[in-house]
């Protein structure tokens, strides 16, 4: 077969729609489909059981949840926003990256009890009327994923880390800040490319 038949990686991605941005890339009605509205208001507690608001990609739910409850854990059993990934379970890998009152934080390490009434923002909540994050636009653009597992925690580090005027804008003071988040695959070079792209684009939008 020669090489003009054979399509070409993201081609190939775009023609199946199961990209390895899955969650992270989503479109509109695949993210949508993902929420589960959850109220637990009517539901007796169980022993060691705690009723909290999440406030979740804007959207309150209202959950019981035993004390010690890990926020990842609720947010993909419970609310169905499997997104945001189960990597390490130790927070040293950066896949269950979210943001928590427009803070990045590991997920697996923060208890559901302690974020009652926190802003909670997820991977599906990052696109906005149909249209992606231009965070989520340039991984998609610059290729910066491979097999995808960690891509929703580096494009919720990336956003964090562009809003943050403290952390420096250089290639230098980007890999830093991002190093909290593994990539097995090694698509280090392109997640840099694309986190610089999508800073020059949301500074021109601003």
């Amino acid at each position: 077969m020669s090489d003009s038949i054979l399509p070409g990686r993201r081609t190939f991605l775009k023609s199946v729609g199961v990209s390895s941005l899955a969650v992270a890339a989503a479109p509109a009605w695949v993210q949508a489909a993902q929420a589960v509205r959850v109220d637990d208001s009517e539901q007796p507690l169980k022993p060691g059981e705690q009723r909290i608001n999440l406030k979740v990609n804007g959207q309150t739910h209202t959950v019981n949840v035993p004390a010690n409850a890990v926020l990842l854990d609720v947010l993909r059993d419970r609310l169905q926003l499997t997104g945001t990934k189960k990597g390490c379970d130790h927070g040293q890998c950066g896949a269950c990256t979210l943001h928590v009152n427009g803070v990045a934080v590991n997920s697996c390490l923060s208890l559901a009890v302690s974020h009652d009434g926190d802003e909670i923002t997820t991977i599906e909540g990052l696109e906005k009327d149909g249209t992606l994050h231009p965070v989520q636009e340039a991984f998609w653009e610059h290729d910066a994923y491979q097999c995808g597992y960690c891509t929703s925690g580096q494009i919720m580090s990336a956003v964090a880390i562009i809003n943050d005027p403290a952390i420096g804008t250089d290639d230098a003071s980007v890999r830093e800040a991002m190093s909290g988040n593994i990539c097995r695959c090694g698509a280090y070079k392109n997640i840099l490319s694309a986190v610089q792209s999508a800073r020059e684009k949301m500074k021109g939008a601003s």
